[in-house]
């Protein structure tokens, strides 16, 4: 599966613990259909499904994303990573370290990196990782352990002192704010809630994939 810049465009995260009480398979798909361009399974949190549950939903949201040839990444889990062969990992500053998965993981998976400040941008482009996720941006209830917003200019900073790697913007990202986070200097954003609680996540992800097209 193709992965590059612009698959950041609209990056969409997804595990069983941010739909409530709808079935994650079809908010996934509903995203899909609405033109998503990279997909993360993060499985995470107090009712997150854990060995076999886990493995088989994301097997099966990996087959959906390859279906409509969107890649698919595991969200700090390198051994799921592997074992289904996904097209990428993203890990955070507290995880498994980037020069360990690069003596584990096929030369072909993609990393990605949490960042929150100039430093460990820097740091992650001198890692050589394919793209870094900067965040929170704004103030955000899905992660209960995010750290303090660095806004708009936090992108901004990062952006300018690494200026090759390709960026995507996380952390209480709303549509209204698509604009701004790419004029800032990131190559796309990455949503959950804004998708994965919407009523109709089709038409939020179709939202999402337009205003990004006309930056």
């Amino acid at each position: 599966m193709v992965f590059n810049r612009e698959s950041l465009a609209v990056y969409f995260i997804l595990g069983s613990q941010n739909v409530k009480d709808k079935d994650p398979l079809f908010i996934l798909e509903e995203a899909l259909k609405g033109g998503i361009s990279c997909f993360q399974f993060r499985e995470k949190g107090f009712s997150a499904k854990s060995g076999s549950e886990k493995y088989d939903l994301a097997r099966q949201m990996q087959k959906l994303c390859h279906q409509y040839r969107v890649p698919f990444f595991v969200n700090d889990d390198l051994e799921l990573a592997i074992n289904l062969n996904a097209d990428g990992i993203h890990v955070g500053q507290d995880d498994i370290p980037v020069n360990q998965i690069r003596e584990i993981a096929p030369e072909t998976m993609k990393i990605g990196l949490s960042t929150t400040s100039v430093e460990e941008a820097i740091e992650a482009a001198r890692l050589g990782v394919d793209y870094i996720g900067v965040g929170p941006i704004f103030p955000t209830m899905t992660k209960s352990d995010a750290k303090a917003p660095i806004s708009l200019s936090g992108i901004q900073k990062i952006r300018n002192a690494v200026s090759d790697i390709p960026i995507v913007a996380i952390g209480g990202i709303e549509l209204t704010d698509v604009v701004s986070v790419r004029k800032a200097g990131a190559d796309g954003v990455a949503v959950i809630s804004a998708i994965s609680l919407a009523d109709e996540p089709q038409l939020a992800a179709q939202a999402f994939v337009n205003l990004s097209a006309n930056q």
